[in-house]
């Protein structure tokens, strides 16, 4: 949990059943374009994160706003999901994607708050050297976002579903980015 100007964020694990709907309507909006499951059926939803709550290498947690579900945080093992052999990784790299509900009312800052409060959460594991992103090469506001929080662009790679921008940011670069 993390306290901001903005509020409080928090994780909780999902709770399939009673998140499905939630992280439908989610995945589908047409601002979550860069998440790939704009056509999705909610069945289609719960099997993706049955899949992902049976997953040992991936993990999937619903980020808290003063207590109202606002965000999706997955953490995964580069070695063994999403990046396999696409690049070689290092003992305490972790993959991580977020996504921030669809609003109607933004709040300025609020996605940088959720993506610091998401790196925060994956160094508070002293295994975590490293966290990996793979974002879409297009996907322009995240590479910014990714920058804020101390990412650095290693390469492009081609996936079977995009060209992405693999990035790498360690905990020294995390902490030297936020209290810049």
């Amino acid at each position: 949990m993390s306290t901001t100007a903005l509020g409080t964020l928090a994780f909780r694990p999902l709770a399939l059943l009673e998140d499905a709907v939630l992280l439908h309507g989610w995945v589908t909006h047409p601002k979550a374009a860069f998440w790939m499951m704009q056509d999705a059926r909610l069945e289609d939803v719960e099997r993706a994160y049955m899949e992902i709550a049976a997953d040992e290498h991936h993990h999937a947690l619903l980020g808290l706003h003063d207590g109202e579900p606002a965000f999706l945080m997955e953490k995964y093992d580069p070695a063994h999901r999403e990046l396999v052999g696409l690049y070689e990784p290092e003992p305490g790299d972790v993959g991580m994607h977020f996504l921030v509900a669809p609003t109607d009312a933004p709040v300025h800052g609020f996605t940088r708050a959720v993506i610091t409060a998401v790196m925060r959460r994956l160094f508070d594991d002293p295994a975590t050297e490293r966290v990996v992103v793979e974002p879409d090469v297009r996907n322009t506001a995240v590479h910014a976002l990714n920058a804020a929080v101390g990412f650095v662009p290693a390469h492009e790679i081609r996936k079977p579903e995009k060209t992405a921008l693999l990035s790498f940011c360690t905990r020294e670069q995390f902490e030297r980015a936020v209290t810049a």
